[in-house]
């Protein structure tokens, strides 16, 4: 039998996502089991001001984490960990508390016990998530994450003026290089390349 608070949050995370994958349901279900045990209980409603989430997937997953927690890269309580890893760790900023939560891989080979007669894995997968037991989806581990104030949500505390592009750097995130202030993408950093306008 499936939980109506889960399943209520997979239906919302569902429209936000597009589709229902195994991932929303692990993001949904690793949501849920991170929340409560950092203690947070309205994460859209009363502690919506207490939480921070690092993500290290950029999958489906992180759409569901999104979803259920109200936490956002735009609001500044998401932070995205490029790892590559199926893990969020739940951060309880009155607290002090944090979770990470980690999908366990043998799971994946667990979820064909549950449902024999289903021969697709990933539709074996996505019904299997829905009901095993939290211990058999996820290893949980009490972590401690440190915060600068420059990576709390509010407004900005600093701007400054990158020296070669003139382009703003926010929250600390300059680089100083031989005594100039630099952007990173400066610096050497840059994820993309200026292309020459031809005239």
């Amino acid at each position: 039998m499936i939980d109506k608070e889960f399943a209520a949050h997979l239906e919302q995370s569902v429209k936000m996502h597009g589709h229902l994958c195994p991932g929303q349901v692990l993001g949904v279900r690793m949501s849920l089991l991170g929340l409560k045990a950092v203690g947070i209980e309205e994460p859209r409603g009363k502690d919506r001001k207490n939480i921070i989430v690092f993500v290290e997937m950029d999958r489906c997953a992180t759409d569901a984490v999104q979803s259920v927690t109200g936490c956002s890269l735009g609001h500044r309580t998401m932070k995205f960990m490029d790892y590559g890893k199926m893990a969020a760790t739940f951060v309880n900023l009155r607290e002090g508390k944090a979770v990470r939560v980690v999908a366990r891989e043998e799971s994946r080979e667990e979820a064909k016990k549950y449902f024999p007669g289903i021969e697709n894995k990933y539709a074996a997968q996505l019904e299997a998530y829905k009901v095993m037991p939290d211990e058999d989806l996820f290893e949980t581990m009490e972590v401690k994450v440190q915060l600068s104030p420059e990576d709390m949500p509010g407004r900005p505390l600093r701007r400054v003026r990158c020296e070669i592009c003139g382009e703003y750097v926010q929250d600390m995130r300059e680089v100083l290089r031989n005594g100039k202030v630099l952007c990173r993408a400066c610096a050497g950093g840059s994820y993309y390349e200026k292309v020459s306008a031809s005239s």
